[in-house]
């Protein structure tokens, strides 16, 4: 194999002698991507626009942002040059996002040789090194201006590491990126960068020395990773050092959001629940099994297990997100899981995939690859678009049409990892246990895998996620012993997710059935996979069928977002209503009864060709009495991973299965028709889409003006004509105990008069109140706009509701 051979080449070129085995290690092995290449027709296209898309775009946004110019100034200021501009980066985790695309394009490069991009690389790594300090240390920022550095950097190094400088995070993902490049070409320019920086911090820290964990994980993925390609324990044992010592005792700085915030809380051995920053924690977990795995240290393993547990039973989307909170980027409490405003970021899902993974490889249980594939699938590649330039920071269940793909971010995390995630797919189709090999995922594909001392190669052909017939065509160097595990996913056994979340309404009677050679195999599982041993031949050929009728998903009573909602899945795929296939583009007043057919069809047209499922619904609307009616009408749903590829609309993976659940379309008034315009940045369209809030803490959409604080801020309808009004309502947004959003100091309204905007003559109070409309009546005027004029209490935002005019 390409993999093993660099492998073996570029380790011994790094050392004189061949690095010691770990004396511990995953009992099961992943078989490496470079020994997988896919031929399907989900993933091979999305991988291909990956590399010809979305790398060279990426690696442009970190030269037009300014990234890769943070790297030449820290190497002008090295050699004594003046700098024209000495300020800090944006942020001083912006190194990080070089690194990644550099990660991603050096797994492009180990299986599709390209000397133009290993030339670009070549010429990034160059000025990384260059940007490098004598003694290995390496962080922009401070380097640029040692005096002035970005204000989270602190004035010394590390001294603000457990808050959020970021310094050791850079260098996790430097040295994932250093020992993915060095596979992958056996070049040692950025690998030599990655050493000479861990050297310094084994002089710097452990036992014996100064004290130190990450305030943002991944340190610890990355110096397991360097201790796999050079043999150096001392790599290893300062990941275990780093996650011995967080917890709350460990002095510094820490994050003002608390030690929860970054998994702190507690010493790790005995963390129990997820809590705090998605991202932080899944690095953290995946490192605790990394080190868990290479050390023998069971107590480890016994910790995340608990957390697992706790994140499948209580804080798991249908679509494999994890984070509902917007707010710290972190899980919520047991069963939070919001729609509107889940936040589920996109780097979480990718963190999500890498802990699920290793799970697996420690105890070889397909639950974990149930949890990594519904993830991958669904709520991981909803992250980019289908042409590969924009991207999802948060991946919501539910919309009005206030989220929408960025071409890029200030805070660019999410591309970098989708860079590197997708690149690295064929490397979760399978896995290997001495003479055992194990059929993760499935796609058409061929592998070329050694096996116990043979050499086998494996075709599977299959329309895999569309189609659930698998043909695996097995195809040893000789006849031989070995056993095949092939995965029977949790869905085709009549079991959505591993823990009572979330559950099918129905019971499939349909099972999976699995044939070698034209002959039944009884489907006896052992964790989940089908066992074949056997003396197996050349051309042998497993059939596996998995039936894929569409099932409706309910969730636990206990997700109150959820109740008397259904979603619907079909393989594992979890789909979604959108605007654009459904009558009027609305889907949130949509209800499908429990009784509807559900039927599914496959539309080489549509999104670059998907399965949808479609279903005969009640469509719900207000007329102008304020009475509910209902039309039927089709109801057509697309997989929730296309959604947003066709602007901006509704969207609802969790459909209302009766009338009082689902949000009937509201009667045109003079609000809801206005366009509406603020002086804040984010989306408005909450405050006049006629929806009645439950409360001022209503958190499933409103609109706010936060992090902008004790300010004079507006929000402006202009009428779709010349109107007369009396009168305006206005139902204010406060998050008190959640956030920093508070009902206004004061408030008033103003007309629009020509080109002016003036007071109105009001004949009542401005009301501030709470869980209510606050109505303002005034002498009537003739205009084509009025202006909502807020004043923040000090030190508090504010934010609305719906705001009414009569």
């Amino acid at each position: 194999m390409r993999f093993t051979t660099l492998l073996a080449v570029s380790t011994a070129a790094l050392i004189s002698t061949a690095p010691a085995a770990p004396q511990h290690d995953y009992p099961v092995q992943p078989v490496p991507f470079t020994a997988v290449h896919l031929s399907d027709v989900f993933w091979a296209p999305r991988i291909e626009t990956n590399r010809q898309v979305t790398i060279p775009f990426a690696f442009q946004q970190c030269e037009l942002s300014g990234r890769v110019d943070n790297f030449e100034r820290a190497a002008k200021a090295l050699r004594g040059e003046p700098l024209a501009n000495a300020n800090p980066p944006g942020y001083p985790f912006d190194d990080t996002d070089l690194y990644k695309v550099i990660e991603g394009a050096s797994y492009v490069l180990s299986v599709h040789p390209d000397p133009k991009l290993d030339a670009y690389v070549d010429g990034m790594i160059a000025k990384i090194a260059a940007a490098q300090e004598p003694d290995g240390y390496l962080y922009t920022t401070r380097t640029i201006n040692p005096q002035n550095p970005h204000r989270w950097a602190g004035k010394e190094r590390w001294e603000f590491e457990r808050d959020d400088s970021h310094e050791l995070y850079n260098l996790g993902h430097l040295y994932e990126a250093a020992v993915a490049h060095y596979q992958a070409t056996g070049k040692r320019t950025l690998l030599d960068v990655a050493i000479k920086s861990a050297n310094l911090l084994v002089s710097t820290f452990g036992p014996g020395k100064r004290s130190i964990w990450p305030g943002h994980q991944i340190t610890e993925m990355g110096l397991a990773k360097l201790y796999r390609v050079t043999g150096d324990e001392r790599y290893l044992s300062l990941a275990k050092f780093m996650l011995d010592e967080r917890g709350p005792d460990s002095g510094g700085k820490t994050n003002p959001r608390g030690l929860s915030y970054n998994q702190a809380q507690q010493h790790v051995v005995d963390q129990t629940e997820a809590v705090g920053h998605a991202v932080r924690a899944t690095y953290m977990y995946s490192g605790m099994a990394d080190v868990a795995a290479m050390s023998g240290d069971a107590s480890y393993v016994k910790a995340v297990d608990a957390i697992w547990n706790d994140v499948v039973s209580k804080k798991l989307y249908i679509t494999g997100g994890i984070g509902s909170r917007g707010s710290g980027e972190a899980f919520g409490g047991p069963y939070e899981l919001p729609n509107m405003t889940a936040y589920n970021e996109t780097c979480a899902a990718v963190g999500n995939d890498f802990w699920n993974q290793r799970l697996f490889l420690l105890h070889a249980d397909a639950r974990y690859v149930d949890v990594m594939e519904r993830t991958l699938y669904n709520g991981l590649i909803s992250g980019v678009s289908l042409d590969g330039k924009s991207f999802f920071y948060p991946n919501p269940l539910e919309s009005i049409g206030q989220h929408e793909r960025s071409p890029w971010f200030g805070v660019a995390c999410c591309p970098g990892n989708i860079t590197r995630f997708l690149a690295s797919v064929p490397g979760y189709l399978y896995a290997q246990q001495g003479d055992t090999l194990y059929v993760n995922l499935f796609g058409g594909s061929t592998a070329d895998i050694t096996l116990g001392g043979r050499r086998l190669k494996i075709v599977q052909q299959t329309r895999y996620p569309w189609d659930g017939a698998v043909k695996i065509v097995v195809t040893p160097d000789r006849a031989s012993d070995f056993s095949v595990k092939v995965r029977i996913p949790g869905w085709a056994r009549n079991e959505a997710v591993p823990s009572d979340l979330y559950r099918f309404l129905d019971t499939a009677n349909e099972p999976a059935v699995l044939k070698v050679n034209g002959a039944s195999v009884p489907l006896a599982l052992d964790k989940g996979y089908a066992t074949m041993t056997r003396r197996w031949q050349p051309g042998d050929t497993i059939d596996l069928a998995l039936p894929m009728p569409v099932r409706r998903v309910i969730a636990n009573e206990r997700v109150e977002a959820d109740r008397d909602r259904v979603a619907l899945q079909r393989g594992p795929i979890v789909f979604a209503a959108e605007g654009p296939d459904n009558a009027n583009h609305r889907v949130r007043n949509l209800v499908l009864p429990d009784s509807a057919t559900l039927a599914s069809e496959f539309r080489p047209d549509l999104l670059n060709g998907v399965q949808i499922v479609t279903a005969k619904a009640r469509g719900l609307a207000r007329n102008q009495r304020g009475e509910t009616t209902a039309t039927e009408q089709t109801l057509v749903a697309i997989p929730y991973s296309t959604w947003s590829n066709r602007g901006r609309g509704e969207m609802e993976v969790w459909i209302a299965r009766r009338d009082a659940t689902a949000r009937p379309t509201p009667y045109p008034t003079l609000a809801t028709m206005s366009a509406v315009t603020t002086s804040g940045r984010k989306n408005p369209r909450a405050v006049n889409d006629g929806e009645e809030p439950s409360a001022s803490n209503d958190a499933s959409f409103y609109f706010d003006w936060w992090p902008t604080r004790g300010t004079t801020e507006w929000i402006e309808y202009a009428f779709p004509m010349s109107s007369s009004v009396s009168s305006s309502e206005v139902y204010w947004f406060d998050d008190t105990g959640r956030g920093e959003v508070r009902v206004p100091q004061s408030w008033r309204l103003l007309y629009k008069d020509g080109t002016e905007w003036k007071p109105v003559d009001a004949k009542s109070a401005y009301g501030t109140g709470k869980d209510k409309y606050n109505v303002v009546s005034f002498t009537p005027v003739t205009t084509t706009g009025l202006r909502l004029e807020v004043t923040m209490q000090p030190q508090w935002s504010a934010g609305v509701q719906e705001w009414k005019v009569k």
